[in-house]
């Protein structure tokens, strides 16, 4: 089985790339939407304890916790020294379920997949990318997002250029949907001749 890392900046259309694979029956692990479920689950005590007044009963506050971490590099990891375990842990039993169900290809979405060195884990990497303008106005569509935090995160995330240079594939999301669509059709064409490279450890 293949395993492709997706990753891509904040507004570049990763999630959206993501879904394309989805939706040509790839199996993918949204670190994300792993790391939402830790923190209304398994991590909200442990959080709780590094951080407290960071949750309620359901769970960690994000908002709450980001104000805690955001411009502390110290927090941050001691956060991710929690959260980054548990999320390695689902990651390992989703490829082995994926593998069992016999999937010739699966992905690992994860945004921060260079800067936390994710990337030996993985066969090849897609970066899903757009034009800076269009990125810009992507994150300002999300919900809370400032100037600041807007900053606190491109800071935190190695250049598009960067990321780009690194990729074994390239997704442009400014060209619409079918173009995005048919550009992870392709990926899934070529991954079939991809080698075996990723570390195991």
């Amino acid at each position: 089985m293949v395993v492709i890392g997706l990753t891509g900046s904040i507004g570049m259309g990763k999630s959206t790339t993501a879904r394309f694979f989805a939706e040509a029956g790839v199996p993918v692990h949204d670190a994300d939407m792993a790391v939402h479920r830790l923190y209304a689950g398994q991590a909200a005590a442990m959080v709780e304890a590094e951080f407290p007044g960071v949750s309620d009963s359901g769970g960690v506050d994000r908002a709450k916790l980001a104000q805690r971490v955001l411009n502390d590099p110290d927090a941050l990891k001691r956060l991710e020294g929690i959260i980054h375990p548990l999320v390695r842990r689902e990651e390992a039993r989703f490829l082995e379920e994926a593998e069992h169900a016999g999937a010739s290809v699966a992905v690992l979405e994860i945004p921060l997949l260079f800067e936390t060195g994710a990337d030996r884990r993985v066969d090849a990497v897609v970066v899903a990318t757009a034009p800076a303008q269009m990125q810009r106005a992507r994150a300002f569509e999300r919900a809370g997002m400032t100037e600041e935090k807007f900053q606190a995160l491109l800071a935190k995330q190695l250049p598009d250029m960067e990321k780009r240079r690194r990729a074994d594939f390239v997704v442009d999301t400014s060209q619409g949907f079918d173009s995005a669509r048919q550009q992870v059709h392709a990926i899934l064409r070529a991954a079939s001749t991809l080698p075996i490279r990723r570390s195991r450890s």
